[in-house]
C-alpha cells in the first residue's frame, strides 16, 4: 500500500510547538494550496490542508517558518475518529509530516517561487541560430 503525500503551499498561520504529557513536540497547521485547474472565467480555487508535524520536524516547522511562508511537505495521510461538543461523530484528515522543505530562494522575505523565465519578444529571426552546437558551452 502507498500513502504518500507531497504538497507545496503556504501557511495560514504560525506553527505553535506544543508538548505531550510525555515530552513528545508537536505542531499543527495548516497550508493554502491552489487548486492546478482553473475553469475559464472563475477564480483560481485554494484547498486548506491540515498538517501535523512530530518532534524534530515539528522543532523545525516552529523555528524556521511562519504565517505565509511557502513550505514543501512530504508526508502520508492519517484519518481519524472523534465526537464533537454536540455528540456527532466527526471524520479528521490530516496529513503527518515526514519531511519539511523550505522553497524558493534563500533569503527571500516571501519565499516567492522561483521562476525562470527568457524573453523572446526582441528574437525577430530564429534561422540565424547556427545548426553546429559544438561552440556552445554547455
Amino acid at each position: 500500500m502507498i500513502n504518500n503525500v507531497v504538497l507545496i503551499g503556504r501557511l495560514t498561520a504560525d506553527p505553535e510547538l506544543k508538548t505531550t504529557a510525555q515530552g513528545t513536540s508537536f505542531c499543527r497547521f495548516s497550508i493554502a494550496v491552489d487548486r492546478e485547474f482553473t475553469r475559464q472565467g472563475e477564480e483560481r480555487q485554494t484547498d486548506f490542508i491540515n498538517i501535523v508535524a512530530w518532534r524534530q520536524n515539528a522543532d523545525f516547522i516552529s523555528k524556521y517558518f511562519n504565517k505565509g511562508k511557502l513550505i514543501g511537505i512530504q508526508g502520508s495521510i492519517q484519518t481519524g475518529r472523534y465526537t464533537d461538543r454536540d455528540g456527532n461523530t466527526r471524520n479528521s484528515f490530516d496529513v503527518v509530516v515526514n519531511r519539511a522543505s523550505f522553497i524558493g530562494p534563500k533569503g527571500d522575505s516571501n519565499n516567492a517561487p522561483v521562476e525562470n523565465t527568457f524573453d523572446v519578444s526582441n528574437v525577430s529571426d530564429f534561422s540565424k541560430v547556427p545548426e553546429d552546437d559544438s561552440e556552445l558551452p554547455f
